[in-house]
């Protein structure tokens, strides 16, 4: 069966302004263009936009989507299984939050009793399960399974004050951050103040510290452009001059 953008955008659930969109930067081409010129769409591409809205909604960026719809390896079922084993694993994490929410209602209504630690444990492992799909593979390519695991079990085990400092301590971090790259100086004293800072809130969540494995992440910040992304997002730059700044704090300045 062939669709016009409008009725496939209709079949979808998406504007015909996305699918002119998509049809700009490559990642979704029409099979043709009819002798009106309208964009005419077949099975394939049907095929191709599920999996570009399956990885939507998974998080991924549009040019990430693109490099692994468009690359020769692409393989559709394979992409179908992860994206099947990736939902599941979101399902648990609202399975988690749902059940949370639940005793939280029957506390409320006085029926149970719930500990502080039961209070928060849908959304460290959210946290966890989140870590997990971004970087897992990396973290455990780079510092083992027995250091990621340990740092799993610590967040697990996160108090609601040691939550609510993490959380503090990463605010801090972004503010005096921000206001450290305006010096354009790594070595200066508000941006080693946040390499602290960065140290302080690292401690929450690593089993052990080591100022080559701090220098390592810092680093990775800079390789990897998730990492880059997310630092760079107000400030570009921002993440080579944490980079320097954590370098120089660990006396490791590459």
């Amino acid at each position: 069966m062939e669709y016009t953008v409008q009725k496939l955008g209709n079949l979808a659930g998406i504007s015909t302004r996305t699918l002119r969109y998509y049809d700009e930067i490559g990642i979704l081409k029409p099979a043709r263009i009819n002798s009106s010129g309208y964009r005419i769409y077949g099975q394939s591409e049907v095929n191709r936009l599920q999996q570009i809205l399956f990885y939507r909604e998974l998080g991924i960026s549009l040019d990430h989507i693109k490099e692994i719809v468009t690359s020769p390896s692409f393989n559709g079922a394979k992409a179908l299984r992860e994206h099947r084993e990736k939902l599941l694993d979101k399902r648990k994490q609202l399975d988690l939050l749902i059940a949370n929410v639940e005793k939280s209602i029957e506390l409320t209504e006085g029926s149970i009793t719930m500990t502080d630690q039961e209070k928060f444990e849908g959304f460290k492992q959210k946290m966890i399960d989140e870590n997990e799909q971004k970087y897992g593979q990396e973290a455990r390519g780079k510092y083992g399974d027995e250091a990621v695991n340990k740092s799993n079990a610590k967040i697990k085990n996160m108090t609601q004050e040691q939550h609510e400092e993490v959380t503090r301590l990463s605010e801090e971090l972004t503010n005096t951050l921000a206001e450290a790259f305006k010096t354009g100086d790594p070595s200066c004293e508000l941006a080693q103040n946040a390499a602290d800072l960065h140290k302080q809130w690292l401690s929450y969540f690593w089993n052990e510290y080591s100022k080559e494995a701090h220098a390592g992440l810092a680093q990775m910040y800079v390789d990897d452009e998730r990492f880059t992304a997310y630092y760079d997002k107000n400030q570009p730059g921002t993440a080579e001059f944490l980079r320097d700044a954590i370098h120089i704090y660990t006396g490791l300045k590459k």
